[in-house]
């Protein structure tokens, strides 16, 4: 890859990781977040707080910025913080505008609990105020006047999110009424899937504004657990509801169409190798 300068804005674990695929293929990174003590060499780490204008006062000038902020809590203080006041004072203290704008958003601003297909052209009316202020942060990237583009996640699991595989080893898994689809994508393709449209963008390929991202196989929540716990040897004693948003299937046609192919298609390719570990 060119030389190309990325700022990645709440560079946590997946933008950690993108940003250290993205140094090893040329590009100089820098890395923005309250703490970098923890940022790997390869990564040059910038201390601040979205939420402190103050504290952004001298922002590098890039090619490229990624939006990767994840809020600590479900708080809707927290998420407007992080999400809508976070990426407005971003974009308010850029030295330039960048030549795209990524921003990673999620799967919880669809509103369809009905076991719907969804993609990106399905409406969008949440009904938390975390899925409001998602909403409203895609919004806000998409009319800053910066070519921008959305990645909607869906559930996102991988080393580290272990929570479903915590509640199969206390025995737990979800009944099979009322039925409610899962959806997810394996962190390794978040970052894959980042990489896969700034590499387009570079080639000069028109991004679309909005890329849901899922992997292949949605797939009711109990038959998940109930297959994690075949792999674990584990009896299922009781039967809990998983608390999410509304059931509903996601699909990732548009992003396939542009070239992706998933390291993880499905949930028992991703969660096969966790589960050795």
């Amino acid at each position: 890859m060119q030389e190309q300068r990325v700022l990645i804005a709440g560079c946590g674990d997946i933008g950690t990781r993108l940003g250290l695929k993205l140094a090893a293929e040329g590009a100089q990174v820098f890395g923005l977040r309250r703490t970098i003590n923890q940022l790997p060499d390869g990564i040059h780490g910038i201390a601040a707080d979205m939420a402190d204008p103050a504290s952004l006062a001298n922002l590098p000038e890039c090619d490229y910025l990624f939006f990767t902020a994840a809020a600590k809590s479900r708080e809707p203080g927290v998420y407007r913080q992080t999400y809508v006041d976070g990426l407005r004072n971003l974009l308010a203290a850029l030295p330039s505008p960048p030549r795209h704008l990524f921003v990673t958003g999620s799967t919880g601003i669809y509103h369809q609990h009905e076991h719907d297909w969804v993609d990106e052209q399905s409406a969008t009316d949440p009904t938390t105020d975390s899925g409001r202020c998602l909403l409203e942060s895609e919004q806000l990237a998409l009319h800053s006047g910066i070519p921008a583009t959305i990645v909607r996640f869906s559930g996102i699991y991988g080393p580290g999110r272990d929570h479903l595989q915590r509640r199969v080893l206390e025995g737990i898994a979800a009944p099979a009424e009322p039925l409610h689809y899962s959806n997810r994508i394996h962190r390794d393709d978040c970052v894959g899937v980042l990489r896969h449209l700034l590499q387009l963008h570079q080639d000069g390929h028109a991004l679309k504004p909005v890329y849901l991202a899922s992997d292949d196989a949605p797939t009711p929540i109990h038959e998940v657990m109930e297959w994690m716990a075949e792999q674990l040897g584990v009896t299922i004693t009781r039967r809990e509801q998983v608390r999410r948003g509304g059931s509903k299937r996601c699909s990732n046609r548009r992003l396939r169409a542009s070239g992706y192919r998933f390291q993880y298609p499905d949930y028992q390719s991703g969660y096969r190798a966790l589960l050795q570990r």
